[in-house]
C-alpha cells in the first residue's frame, strides 16, 4: 500500500474536516442548504474531494427509501456525511451521486 495524497482545493470558500481541516469542497460544488442530518443542518455539495465511502446501505430518510453510502475524512475517519447511490422515486433522482455534509462536522478552511 503506497502513499495516500490529500487533493488541496482553491477556491474563495473552502469547507474542512471541523477535526483536521483537510479540505473537502468548495463553495463551487455547493448546491442547497436545505438539508437535515444526524447533527443538524447539512448541506448538499456536486463534489467533494478526501473522503472515504462506506458500504452501501439502503435507508429510509424524511425524503424516502435511498440506497446512501457513508463518507468519512481519508485523514482523521470522522464520519462527515453520506454520498446518495440511488433514490427509488423519481422526485429525488437528483441526488445521486452527491454528497451530504454535516454541518456540525465542518469548519471554513479558507
Amino acid at each position: 500500500m503506497g502513499l495516500k495524497y490529500r487533493t488541496y482545493l482553491e477556491g474563495t470558500k473552502i469547507y474542512g474536516c471541523s477535526n483536521c481541516r483537510t479540505h473537502l469542497a468548495t463553495d463551487d460544488a455547493f448546491m442547497s442548504a436545505r438539508f437535515q442530518g444526524q447533527h443538524g443542518q447539512a448541506i448538499l455539495f456536486s463534489s467533494v474531494v478526501n473522503v472515504l465511502a462506506g458500504e452501501a446501505l439502503e435507508r429510509t430518510m424524511t425524503t424516502g427509501k435511498h440506497v446512501v453510502q457513508d463518507i468519512s475524512c481519508c485523514q482523521c475517519k470522522t464520519v462527515l456525511g453520506w454520498t446518495y447511490v440511488k433514490a427509488f422515486d423519481q422526485e429525488n433522482k437528483y441526488k445521486e451521486g452527491k454528497f451530504i455534509l454535516e454541518k456540525a462536522l465542518l469548519s471554513t478552511v479558507q
